[in-house]
Formats: C-alpha cells, sequence, structure tokens
C-alpha cells in the first residue's frame, strides 16, 4: 500500500494520480476515471482519496464538494485483482491496517467541513456505495444501483461504518436487508427508502453541480456549522443537542453574513453572502 503524492493546498493546484480533480466557483468535483471497469479503487487511491478530504479541511477556497464517477457508472468498489486478491495472501496486521485505512476515508469525508455531494449513477457497490453513503447528500440517475456487496465477498456487512450510518439514512430492518442479502437497490427504492434525495430527470452531476453552487452561494461558516453539529449530534441527548446548537447558533449570530440577510430582508433584496 504505496503512499499518494502528498495533496497540496489549496487543492486547486494539486494534480491527482487516482481520479480528476476540477474546482471552479467554490467546488471541487472529483472523479473517479477507471471507467473501463466500473472505476473501482485501489489502494492507491483509497490513500490519495483520504489526503483529498484531509487537505480540504484546510482549504478556505473550496465550499462544496462532488463526487462522480466517468463513463455512466460511480464506482464497482474495490478492485477485484488490485485489492481483493492482495488481501487474501496478508496477515492480520496488513489487514487491520488496510480496513482503518479504508475506514479513514469515510471519517475525513464526514470531518471535512465542506458538504459533499454524491451524483450516482450506474453501478454503486461495495466500497462505491460506502463512498456514496458517507457523503451529506445523494442524487441519482435512473441507473444507479447501489450494493453493499460485502457478504458476496464472504466478508461483514460492518465495514467503513455501514452498520452506524446506514441505518440512520434508510433505518434499521431496511439497512439489516440491504447487509445481510448485498442485493442492489435501483434509484427509484433508494429515493423512496431516504438514501437517494432525489432521481434526477436531467444528468446527475449536473444536478450535483447546480445543487453544489446553491450551497456555495449560501452562508459558508453556517453552512459548515450544521455539518458539524449534524455529525456531533449523533452521540448526543436531545437535550445536550439542543445546549449544543444554541452555543452554535450563537456564534452563527456573529458573523456577518447574519447581518447581511438582516440588512437585505430589510431592503426586500436577496442577500449576497460573503462567508465570514
Amino acid at each position: 500500500m504505496n503512499p499518494a503524492n502528498a495533496v497540496t493546498i489549496p487543492v486547486a493546484s494539486y494534480a491527482p494520480a487516482h481520479f480528476l480533480l476540477d474546482v471552479s466557483d467554490g467546488v471541487a468535483t472529483v472523479t473517479l476515471n477507471r471507467p473501463h471497469k466500473k472505476n473501482p479503487l485501489t489502494f492507491e487511491s483509497y490513500r490519495e482519496l483520504t489526503d483529498l478530504f484531509a487537505a480540504l479541511k484546510k482549504d478556505e477556497t473550496v465550499h462544496a464538494v462532488v463526487i462522480a464517477g466517468a463513463g455512466g457508472n460511480f464506482s464497482s468498489g474495490g478492485d477485484v485483482f488490485e485489492i481483493i486478491e492482495p488481501l487474501t495472501e496478508m496477515g492480520t496486521k496488513d489487514l487491520t491496517a488496510f480496513t482503518r485505512m479504508t475506514g479513514e476515508l469515510v471519517r475525513e469525508m464526514r470531518a471535512c467541513p465542506q458538504p459533499v455531494i454524491a451524483a450516482v449513477e450506474g453501478i454503486c457497490a461495495g466500497a462505491g456505495a460506502i463512498v456514496a453513503m458517507a457523503s451529506d447528500i445523494r442524487l441519482a440517475a435512473p441507473s444507479a444501483k447501489v450494493a453493499f456487496l460485502f457478504n458476496k465477498v464472504g466478508l461483514a456487512g460492518c465495514d467503513m461504518g455501514a452498520c452506524a450510518i446506514l441505518p440512520r439514512l434508510v433505518g434499521q430492518g431496511r439497512a439489516s436487508e440491504l447487509l445481510y442479502t448485498g442485493r442492489f437497490m435501483r434509484a427509484e427504492e433508494g429515493e423512496r427508502w431516504g438514501f437517494f434525495s432525489r432521481v434526477c430527470e436531467g444528468p446527475v452531476l449536473e444536478e450535483a453541480r447546480a445543487l453544489a453552487a446553491e450551497i456555495v452561494a449560501g452562508p459558508t461558516y453556517a453552512n459548515t456549522m450544521t455539518k458539524r453539529m449534524l455529525a456531533m449530534e449523533w452521540a448526543m441527548s436531545v437535550e445536550e443537542a439542543i445546549e449544543a446548537e444554541a452555543v452554535a447558533q450563537a456564534l452563527c449570530m456573529t458573523t456577518n453574513d447574519f447581518r447581511r440577510a438582516f440588512e437585505a430582508f430589510a431592503q426586500k433584496a436577496k442577500p449576497v453572502f460573503g462567508g465570514d
């Protein structure tokens, strides 16, 4: 498991080795780019994606992230011959290092302050389904098919946080069905179950970028606070959450964007946020 190149900041200046990256107008678009194999992940792409999301925590020029796959599919998961086969030859120490590394990608996606939008079309399976799950918002093309395939290769469904996050998205019973069977969940079903926000009539990547642009136009500090509290409040009681939100909202009330919103409302105009 060789390390990827160190991700530089701002990430707009970084040239990734294992995926495509475009940064424009405050939106970073990450494209998994092995379309001939349905965009599987490798040891190196796991590491590089993790490093990218870690770098985004310090990049104040990016305010939203879109992640997609090239060639009509999101991702087929871990590459069978570049990941699965080598894993069968490893001992416990190396296997644990690998599973911790894959979980680190989910942690960094959740820890980066920017909202992450997954634009899902075609196959979205295994680790690809986890990347979509770990995103803040998921949009689907009608072709989208999602499967948590781990039991199909003799593994438990408890991979990369799936048993913690998926039930919160679709409910305990539905998550159990998906994880025990490894079956595909189609776009319409995923929308009905709450995994997808919506099934897009037009190109899903375009709709994801439009949603990202809408988020970028909003109050950056407040959006960052929303993401942080959505994550922190999983482990809080309702009483603790109410107090934490009181502190968080008071901080947002000290921002210039809060004052801009009031002044625009008073003038019957649309606020133009500055991100401070």
